[in-house]
């Protein structure tokens, strides 16, 4: 086996019209992160500190120019041991961190019909990185394995088992931020992992999932990304029916627009879907829009906390959850009834430990590590083939 000191991951995680990237060492440490965005459009490409304009017509051309800035940085494919990708959706199958073969490729693609916005642009980084680099191995971390422990009754929608085995089920998503929680949390806090967990990946996509030993056992996402909160454009929960009613009013893909890009913080608002703006704004739009996000994040809380039958610990993380303190106060003034307490100079301070002496339940800020859990799945592999 390589000597882990002398170890390189690149981490790639594509999205719709961007791919950010890192090169994590042996240890985990971060070596260079960048992101190459704008794919498409008016894109360039930041890599450490420098930032340049550049033409990206697709995530090949965006790769090829990542490769190629990663090269003049000393960090070419012949210096990497492997890359490993961010994976959106893994379906029922792909509940593991895997390497990537021809038969994980070709589950990934049975996938994409599940995660039609998504899973597409992982499998371009995939094939265009087997073609520019055929001899680095590469791995892939899902979003979705996180959950596959929940229960069936969790899992299983109340409609007929013919359209279930379709793959009409609910799949949770955010599961690698879940997953990095439960690993750094320890670290962080300096005790044991708590037996009831409740994580709040609050960010423009947002979720909460309730970890009981370590284990997904509930999440508020379902077959896709859409349900649960209310998010930074996505809707978030609502009636099947009034959904059928805007497909009859406004057709099939105006549908999925309005729901998936013009909703949430944004519609509510009236076009402000970042946390930040809405915080500054004076309004009575933005505070609205707020205060649902809030609401509803704590009226899924609930939900969860009963799954668990009972609440040890509470976590934030994702952009909201790490450095939004209003929206922080707001959630857990709502769950003072569990006997939650606040130190609100250590909730101005942004200090990891936000819970006061007096509190029964401890509540962290853990930071979203995505990257650098992908790439520890990816390190686990090699030494466990090794």
């Amino acid at each position: 086996m390589e000597d882990p000191a002398q170890m390189r991951v690149l981490v790639l995680n594509a999205g719709s019209s961007s791919i950010k990237f890192a090169v994590f060492n042996g240890d985990l440490t971060e070596e260079i992160t960048g992101v190459a965005e704008g794919i498409g459009g008016a894109s360039r490409l930041k890599i450490g500190s420098e930032a340049v304009a550049e033409p990206f017509f697709d995530h090949r051309s965006a790769l090829t120019a990542i490769l190629g800035a990663l090269r003049q940085k000393g960090f070419g494919p012949e210096t990497l041991t492997a890359a490993a990708h961010r994976v959106v959706h893994g379906g029922r199958k792909l509940t593991q961190p895997v390497r990537i073969s021809g038969d994980v490729r070709a589950e990934i693609v049975a996938c994409s019909p599940l995660a039609p916005l998504h899973n597409p642009h992982s499998l371009a980084a995939i094939d265009t990185l087997s073609a520019l680099a055929p001899d680095l191995p590469q791995y892939a971390s899902f979003d979705t394995s996180f959950h596959a422990t929940n229960p069936d009754v969790a899992t299983r929608y109340a409609i007929p088992r013919m359209q279930e085995t379709k793959g009409i089920r609910r799949y949770g998503f955010h599961g690698l931020s879940y997953a990095s929680c439960v690993r750094r949390l320890p670290e962080i806090s300096g005790a044991p992992l708590p037996s009831r967990l409740l994580a709040f990946h609050l960010g423009n996509g947002a979720s909460i999932c309730a970890i009981k030993n370590g284990a997904s056992v509930a999440t508020t996402m379902g077959y896709s990304p859409l349900d649960g909160l209310t998010m930074g454009t996505r809707s978030g929960g609502i009636d099947a029916n009034a959904v059928l009613r805007l497909v009859e009013d406004n057709g099939l893909e105006r549908t999925k627009a309005i729901l998936n890009h013009e909703s949430g913080l944004l519609g509510l608002s009236g076009g402000k879907s970042d946390m930040r703006n809405l915080m500054l704004d004076a309004s009575a739009d933005s505070a609205f829009a707020v205060e649902h996000f809030c609401y509803w994040t704590l009226r899924h809380a609930g939900s969860l906390i009963a799954a668990m039958e009972g609440l040890d610990a509470i976590a934030f993380t994702g952009g909201i959850g790490e450095n939004a303190i209003g929206v922080r106060a707001r959630i857990l003034r709502g769950l003072e009834w569990l006997g939650v307490r606040m130190n609100p100079d250590a909730n101005h301070a942004r200090t990891a430990r936000l819970h006061a002496e007096s509190s029964k339940i401890a509540v962290w800020v853990v930071p979203a590590e995505e990257e650098r859990m992908i790439a520890a799945d990816a390190l686990s592999l090699i030494a466990e083939a090794a």
